[in-house]
């Protein structure tokens, strides 16, 4: 029962701690690299909950019909919102976007550079969960907490390791002791049994 709960728990120690270490990696500046973010409005609804966490990916082209996100003139803010309409004027490809929920459409100006990418796959509710690993709170419980757990489990396993290593190592040198003696009192017993017997029985023996 002992091993079932601790199997259990280590599971669900490095699940935690490998989306902790998902959502860090998500907002390193890598080219290409997918992105994690939280879902604050219910503008996409229902395509997309309020609290939903979104994965988005960068794309070569982006068509009609696609939800994506966008950066914003306010900084930090971003809006995950479906293409409605694209064209291409004086060589720049210009997109119109819309919340599925909302009557109308942003009615801006959407240029390619300003996406930031596709929304490839969302999650209900887990946005708040990554929005608390965003505070200093939530990065203790979710991120630091489990490492600690994961490493103790480890120093553990790799020290009963240790100890049952050092136990066989003991007892193959005791082993060889104890054969070391007894060949010992072998030989002594030979020397023994010949010192006992007189020159004569040993010549009668010889011929």
């Amino acid at each position: 029962m002992k091993k079932a709960f601790n199997i259990i728990l280590n599971t669900i120690l490095v699940i935690i701690f490998s989306f902790g270490i998902l959502v860090i990696f998500s907002f390193l500046p890598i080219t290409g690299n997918i992105k994690l973010l939280s879902v604050l409005s219910g503008s996409m609804e229902p395509k997309i909950h309020t609290g939903s966490l979104i994965f988005i990916k960068p794309a070569g082209e982006y068509n009609v019909g696609d939800v994506v996100t966008r950066i914003t003139e306010e900084k930090n803010v971003t809006i995950t919102h479906r293409i409605i309409e694209k064209e291409t004027v004086n060589g720049k490809t210009i997109f119109n976007t819309k919340g599925d929920a909302n009557n109308v459409a942003d009615n801006e100006k959407v240029y390619s550079e300003m996406i930031i990418g596709k929304v490839m796959i969302n999650i209900p509710y887990l946005g708040y969960v990554v929005n608390f690993a965003k505070t200093t709170q939530g990065m203790i419980l979710i991120i630091i907490i489990p490492a600690v757990i994961i490493v103790y489990e480890e120093i553990l396993k790799i020290k009963k390791e240790i100890l049952k290593a050092f136990r066989r190592k003991n007892e193959g040198k005791e082993k060889k002791e104890s054969v070391k003696e007894l060949d010992e009192e072998q030989v002594n017993e030979v020397k023994f049994e010949y010192s006992d017997k007189s020159p004569a029985e040993e010549k009668r023996r010889i011929v």
